[in-house]
């Protein structure tokens, strides 16, 4: 069995690509994908004859994208499910592969053509369709209420995650939304589910990441300096019978777990890390994810997030590239991609100060962190 500690830094990123972000009707999620793919490989300076695993996600076949693109002599296949939670899983499932043998060097590929093919995220049947709670963002809205009357949490601190997150964006020149708004522009948009606002809610793409990873030893003698693996931690929750939502502890207790694997598991502290990517499909996400993995103490995001304390320069510079509300909904793969950048030292205008460990949380009924170290 392999620990915690058996993963440290034990593989690595050494290639990342992420494609135009839009609206590509004249394509589909495996031609968006091999445009990805072929920007890691060429970052990384291999070619696909290098790769001997393969990991698709909202890419409907990893066979067909193998074939697309002539791999050869594949060890390793896997086909994940289209959900967002699936980007940290992918990081582990490649880990595993990588670490015993399965395969040398595998290629992380996640395609999505939602904004083409119209996909709305909701309106499906489901277990609280009669009461109109038919989409993630009615559910998150729920939980928002939940947070406000609780904690005080008020609309207006959670227009500083999204006002934060799109003055990063105004940075990064491959954004689709990178104009800054103000509090009172976030307070003027539309509530699309009360309490959350249009600008609450991330922006739905064509578009797609592509990761490769390899060993650590493999890694010494790349193109690319290597951005290491050095924890990752998972923790599931089903508990409630909704499934998706859980109510009453915001994943409060699956982060806590995480975050006491996660830090040992790296051999850090807390403290040490210098940015987070905080999987942000809508803002109160942010503020659970913070509070669950302890930057500040429950119930006390919005305060947290309202003092500025996730801008650039800052002490925990947040979703440099603008997340998922402002650079567009890649379902967690570009937050990824944006950590090896920054640790890399290769983001420009946004780049962190003396960048040497980022986290990805996710705050999901899979729960997640990695931890990429320079």
């Amino acid at each position: 069995m392999i620990d915690d500690t058996q993963m440290r830094d034990a593989t690595c990123f050494v290639g990342v690509g992420t494609s135009r972000y839009g609206n590509f009707p004249e394509t589909d999620s495996y031609g968006l994908g091999i445009e990805a793919l072929k920007m890691a490989l060429d970052d990384a300076g291999l070619t696909k004859d290098d790769i001997d695993g393969m990991i698709v996600c909202r890419i409907p076949s990893y066979e067909r994208l193998s074939e697309m693109i002539g791999l050869k002599n594949q060890r390793y296949g896997l086909a994940l499910q289209s959900s967002g939670r699936m980007s940290a899983v992918s990081v582990m499932m490649a880990t595993v592969a990588l670490m015993t043998g399965q395969a040398k060097c595998v290629a992380l590929v996640y395609g999505n053509n939602g904004r083409s093919v119209r996909d709305y995220y909701g309106g499906a049947p489901g277990p609280w369709a009669p009461w109109g709670f038919t989409s993630p963002g009615a559910r998150h809205a729920l939980m928002a209420r939940r947070h406000m009357e609780l904690y005080g949490t008020t609309s207006e601190q959670l227009g500083h995650v999204g006002m934060t997150f799109r003055n990063h964006a105004a940075l990064n020149p491959n954004a689709v939304m990178r104009k800054p708004f103000s509090i009172a522009d976030h307070q003027a948009s539309r509530y699309i589910t009360e309490p959350l606002r249009l600008l609450d809610y991330c922006i739905i793409n064509d578009g797609a990441v592509a990761l490769i990873m390899t060993t650590a030893d493999r890694a010494k003698d790349m193109k690319q300096k290597p951005a290491y693996v050095s924890a990752i931690a998972r923790a599931d929750t089903y508990e409630d019978s909704s499934f998706y939502t859980p109510p009453n502890d915001f994943w409060y207790d699956a982060l806590q777990d995480i975050s006491g694997r996660v830090y040992k598991g790296a051999g850090i502290s807390q403290s040490d890390v210098d940015g987070l990517m905080i999987y942000d499909n809508f803002s109160p996400t942010v503020l659970f994810s913070l509070e669950g993995m302890g930057f500040c103490p429950r119930g006390e995001g919005g305060r947290f997030v309202s003092e500025g304390h996730l801008a650039l320069g800052r002490r925990l510079p947040t979703n440099t590239n603008g997340g998922h509300l402002s650079e567009s909904y890649m379902q967690g793969w570009a937050l990824i991609a944006e950590a090896v950048r920054q640790v890399r030292g290769e983001c420009g205008e946004r780049q962190i100060k003396d960048c040497e460990i980022v986290q990805y949380i996710c705050a999901t009924p899979i729960s997640s962190s990695i931890i990429i170290r320079r």
